[in-house]
């Protein structure tokens, strides 16, 4: 058994290490080689020869088959592999049109895949391999097949003995199907009186025998599909339903007999009057009162016979009459119409009101409308507060057994003008606008004048504007509208009005901006102050973006020293300034200034604000706070009081508390500020028996002043921590006895000075009414005694 040859190559000699042994062997220099073999056995010698394939054109190996079948929505695989040296390129084509997009190449580009297969994707394809030697090509056809699918089915018939059956069932499918036609599960054959045509079944003069269940067979050679419908035959002797009919005719008019029995199949009908027979035609042109009597129809077939009879009565015509026939209203107004009825007296009459066709609802028309009944053949119809819906044709309808009659009047209503049509922006400048509009209906009233009204992001709703003529007459379609604000969005709407009143406002039109212009509102409020040492501090109410008139908009802060010529401009570019600080460390505080605020935009400069004193930030407080005193007021507080500074350039807003013990270093000290101009300060929160070392300064918004000369305050020794020993008490009647021993103090602590007797009421024991307090000077405290008095709860 020859062991394996693995080989590589490198640059262009080919390594080969051969058997299990990984000896390695250096062939000789070669050039491309895509296959080798071996030719001589292998044999005790080291070396065996190896032979090179050349290059050589390619030739397909395997391929797909020259016819395949594939049903529609399945997923088609086409495979091409050649071999050739060098590689073959594979591509592929359609013969009768493009691949499909949906298509996919896979496995170097041998396999081509078209998944969903549809009736479209039907044709030759062809796969070809190429290399440099040559090329050679394939060539297969794609065939897909479908299941047959209803496009039209039947439906239950039911029918009279004697007529024609004809149903269709259509389908679609590849191939094409056939049909079978089954009755009750049998197979139908073609008979005299039975017709099968692609899809179609003809019964001819059908019978009682034919009823059943049909079925439609359609199928092609990959299956077969049902639809199924029931066939009825009626067979009936004549029946009336309505036997005698009564018939009510007006001279005059035209009678129709009919004759409409139930039967199966139809039957033949005939009609006599009396003992003589009639003319077939139903018909009775112009009746009179000969005409009246009865008339009788025969209907048979051959299952049997049946009479019906008609009585015929001739009555005097109906005739109707509504008033007034036209009116013209103005909205608001009420009118009446009256409706009024001739006709036979003994037949009884209907009315129903109608406008413009459409029967009038009474309940649903808000009160407008009353139904009137005067006499049994006289309404009247009374309109309130007419409004401009109400205008039209107004119908009176008339009814009796035997006729029906209309009269019409029609009802004109004068009211405000309608909106006007569409309004068009002919032309628009920065401060105009050119607008034209249709009229609309006038609502038989002229039209006298037009209103024009504009709508902008700032403004509260829609404003009337003036106009170029003024005012807009009713005979006018076009006019300027004139004040507008520069660089405004608007929409324009028209309003007509009349001698009645002033009608709904046309629909908006597109929206427009107005062009830019120099600004030409200044700031309002101009006023300034504060701020921090030498600043001069400027504010203002910034100006609307409905009156910046473009973009680019900004400030000019203009400012001159009280006494001087010219004035400094500092732009600010930001549209929502409101304040400009200007800083000059020249400024003195407090010194007065002229200031103007004006506006520019990219058109150019506007106006200014008039002319206001503002004075330049004052400095901090100079002097110190004067007459500082401290005292302690217990272990925990020290209250702090001053005199105030002078008022004058430096104003304090406040002061400030500094304070710390004397053992701490400065930076330790808290610090504690007035809300307002206050001149003292309780400090809180303190040590006890301790020294503390207090300054008072100024402040403002500038900065502070200079400290005070400092002071210092003790705070007092803490309060006894130890409380009284053995408490006792004796109760005598309404008395008690308190008894304790006194309290010594500490050295760090304060020095006894009196005691104080609290007590809580129990709601199960006596209410002690009182406490009461003794200093230690009292003749009772040499042996510590409190007398209380008690009142039983």
């Amino acid at each position: 058994m020859l062991p394996s040859i693995h080989g590589f190559w490198l640059g262009n000699v080919l390594i080969v290490a051969m058997g299990t042994t990984s000896s390695t062997h250096v062939l000789m220099n070669s050039h491309t080689v895509s296959a080798y073999s071996v030719e001589s056995a292998w044999s005790d010698q080291r070396w065996t020869d190896l032979s090179i394939m050349g290059e050589y054109e390619p030739k397909i190996e395997v391929h797909f088959p020259q016819s395949v079948l594939a049903a529609r929505g399945v997923t088609v695989s086409l495979e091409c592999f050649a071999l050739g040296n060098p590689v073959p390129t594979i591509t592929w084509r359609k013969m009768n049109g493009n691949i499909p997009k949906k298509a996919r190449l896979r496995k170097s580009q041998a396999v081509l895949e078209i998944p969903n297969v549809q009736l479209e994707d039907t044709g030759t394809y062809e796969c070809k391999a190429e290399n440099p030697r040559g090329g050679t090509a394939f060539k297969g056809h794609i065939q897909i097949y479908t299941f047959p699918q209803w496009i039209s089915t039947i439906n239950d018939s039911q029918l009279d003995s004697g007529d024609q059956l004809h149903w269709e069932c259509k389908a679609t499918g590849i191939p094409r199907p056939t049909y079978r036609w089954l009755r009750n599960g049998k197979l139908i054959t073609p008979q005299i009186r039975v017709e099968m045509v692609n899809g179609e079944l003809i019964i001819q003069k059908v019978q009682q025998a034919d009823s059943g269940m049909f079925q439609c067979v359609a199928e092609n050679k990959y299956g077969a599909i049902y639809c199924s419908a029931e066939l009825k035959i009626l067979a009936s002797p004549p029946v009336f339903s309505l036997n005698p009919v009564r018939l009510i005719a007006t001279l005059g008019k035209d009678v129709l007999l009919e004759c409409k029995p139930r039967a199966s199949p139809k039957p033949r009908v005939t009609w006599r009057r009396g003992d003589r027979r009639i003319h077939p035609s139903r018909r009775i042109i112009n009746s009179s009162r000969s005409d009246e009597g009865d008339y009788v129809c025969r209907a048979e077939n051959q299952f049997g016979s049946a009479e019906m009879t008609a009585m015929l009565r001739v009555k005097e015509a109906m005739h109707v009459e509504l008033s007034p026939c036209k009116v013209e209203v103005t909205v608001g107004e009420s009118v009446v119409l009256s409706c009024k009825v001739s006709h036979d007296p003994s037949l009884e009459v209907a009315f129903q009101w109608l406008l413009n066709q459409q029967p009038l609802n009474f309940q649903q028309e808000g009160g407008h409308f009353e139904y009137i009944q005067r006499q049994s053949s006289t309404v009247d119809l009374m309109i309130r507060s007419i409004l401009l819906q109400h205008a039209g044709k107004y119908s009176c309808r008339a009814q009796t057994s035997a006729d029906t009659l209309f009269a019409e009047a029609e009802v004109l209503v004068r009211g405000p003008p309608g909106p006007p049509g569409v309004v068009i922006v002919e032309e628009i400048t920065d401060a105009t606008a050119t607008l034209s509009w249709s009229g609309g209906v006038d609502n038989h009233s002229p039209i006298s004048s037009y209103n024009l009204q504009a709508r902008s992001p700032f403004s509260l709703g829609w404003q009337t504007l003036r106009t170029d003529p003024e005012p807009v007459t009713g005979d006018m379609e076009s006019a300027m509208a004139v004040d507008l604000n520069p660089w405004v969005d608007y929409e324009f709407r028209v309003v007509a009005s009349n001698a009645i009143g002033t009608g709904d406002p046309s629909a908006p039109s597109r929206g427009v901006r107005t062009k830019e212009a120099v600004p030409s509102v200044a700031p309002a409020n101009v006023s300034g102050g504060n701020g921090r040492r030498h600043e001069l501090v400027t504010s203002w109410e910034p100006v609307s973006e409905e009156f910046q008139n473009g973009e680019g908009f900004g400030y000019i802060v203009a400012f001159r020293a009280n006494g001087t010529r010219g004035w400094k401009e500092k732009m600010v570019t930001s549209a929502d300034s409101t304040t400009y600080k200007y800083r000059d460390e020249t400024f003195p505080p407090l010194t007065p200034f002229e200031v103007k605020v004006g506006v520019y935009n990219n058109k150019g400069d506007g106006p200014f604000s008039g002319v206001v004193t503002v004075y330049s930030a004052e400095g901090e407080p100079r002097d110190a706070p004067s007459e500082v005193k401290a005292s302690s007021i217990s272990s925990k507080e020290i209250k702090v009081t001053w005199r105030q500074i002078n008022p004058g350039p430096g104003r304090p807003q406040g002061y400030e508390v500094s304070y710390r013990k004397d053992s701490e270093q400065e930076e330790s000290g808290k610090k504690k500020k007035t809300a307002g101009n206050e001149t003292s300060m309780v400090l809180t929160g303190l040590e006890g028996n301790s020294v503390y070392v207090i300054t008072v300064r100024g402040f403002n918004s500038i900065g502070q002043g200079p400290a005070s000369t400092a002071n210092t305050a003790k705070t007092k020794k803490d309060p006894p921590v130890q409380p009284p020993a053995n408490l006792m008490w004796i109760q005598e009647g309404t008395n008690v006895s308190l008894n304790w021993e006194p309290v010594k103090s500490k050295d760090n602590e304060s020095d006894v000075i009196g005691y104080k007797s609290l007590n809580h009421p129990q709601l199960t024991h006596p209410t002690i009414l009182s406490y009461c307090i003794y200093s230690l000077n009292h003749p009772q405290l040499t042996h510590p005694t409190i007398l209380l008095l008690i009142i039983p709860s």
